[in-house]
């Protein structure tokens, strides 16, 4: 569909988070990566892609920024990052499945970066948008705006 583009980004995973899990210890994302991420909420047999996000981008020089607050990296931009609100992940997220009667998200995150590619993540995040776009007439539910 429009994710092939991530083929490339090989380090990457997957992770699943209840309604009622602790963020923090279920995000297997890393600390010392920038990235984009994408997410599916399962609800009643179905399944919805919700959100597509980033975390970090190019400086200046070229090198890759990697935030280095809280936990650093993709992680902590799942985890911390606001979200329906000022309100980090770790507690919207929870939250926005109960209001939405969503059994679980799966959360898909790559690292844009590593010995081979030093892809900015904005930029990426701004083309798998508007491919979805383009496909299905709109952003993911959970997503506002193309930068």
């Amino acid at each position: 569909m429009f994710i092939e583009e991530l083929e490339k980004y090989k380090i990457n995973n997957h992770f699943f988070l209840e309604p009622d899990d602790d963020l923090k210890q279920v995000c297997n994302a890393p600390t010392d990566k920038s990235g984009v991420y994408y997410v599916y909420a399962l609800k009643n047999g179905k399944i919805e892609l919700v959100y597509i996000g980033c975390s970090g981008k190019l400086q200046k020089d070229g090198k890759m920024f990697v935030r280095k607050a809280g936990l650093g990296g993709i992680k902590d931009r799942l985890v911390n990052g606001h979200q329906f609100g000022k309100v980090p992940r770790k507690k919207s997220w929870p939250n926005q499945m109960r209001k939405e009667n969503i059994e679980a998200l799966d959360i898909y995150w790559f690292a844009t970066h590593d010995s081979k590619y030093c892809d900015c993540p904005k930029i990426i995040e701004s083309k798998l948008l508007k491919n979805y776009f383009e496909i299905m007439g709109g952003l993911p539910k959970w997503n506002k705006v193309i930068y």
